[in-house]
């Protein structure tokens, strides 16, 4: 599949359309055309739809689930963070918070490097704003950047053995 960014290039070439000309016709600038180009920033659906039909074309999104490409351990914690997420309200989380602000001061101590460096402080930011819907997102989504804030997720402990045990019978059934 190809990105936006490259889609974009494939219809300049096939129209014969610059990106100075593209930017004339479009109204934006062009170093953000060549950005987009370069996949130094990302071209939203209807960014990418805007350009296109500057030059003639239209963009058609498909839209299928897929399964994602996750490994083992990827999956168990998505899993086990799924599972979690169904209990968090704004009442557990207020009641979890001083066990979760335990685990962030433990794992500030004993992790380094980025991008956990800055994913801890982002977990820190969502649990002190108390944002139970952005917790959600990063504890059931499966795109890179909730898979990487899992990695150093500070939710261990918080499930009850008994729902962790059927996380994993779940998870072996599966395999």
């Amino acid at each position: 599949m190809s990105s936006r960014g490259e889609i974009l290039r494939e219809v300049m070439l096939e129209t014969g359309t610059t990106q100075s000309t593209l930017s004339r016709t479009s109204g934006v600038h062009q170093p953000s055309i060549s950005q987009f180009l370069s996949g130094k920033v990302d071209l939203s659906d209807d960014n990418l739809d805007r350009l296109l039909s500057c030059m003639g074309w239209r963009l058609e999104v498909v839209r299928r689930p897929i399964t994602p490409d996750l490994t083992r351990s990827e999956r168990r914690s998505w899993m086990l963070h799924r599972r979690l997420s169904g209990d968090l309200t704004s009442t557990t989380l207020r009641e979890w918070k001083p066990r979760i602000e335990r685990r962030l001061d433990h794992l500030r101590r004993n992790v380094s490097g980025q991008p956990h460096e800055r994913n801890l402080e982002r977990w820190t930011s969502l649990v002190d704003h108390e944002d139970v819907r952005g917790l959600q997102r990063v504890m059931t989504g499966l795109d890179r950047d909730s898979i990487e804030m899992r990695e150093v997720s500070p939710m261990g402990g918080l499930l009850s053995e008994r729902d962790r045990l059927h996380v994993l019978e779940e998870l072996a059934e599966a395999s």
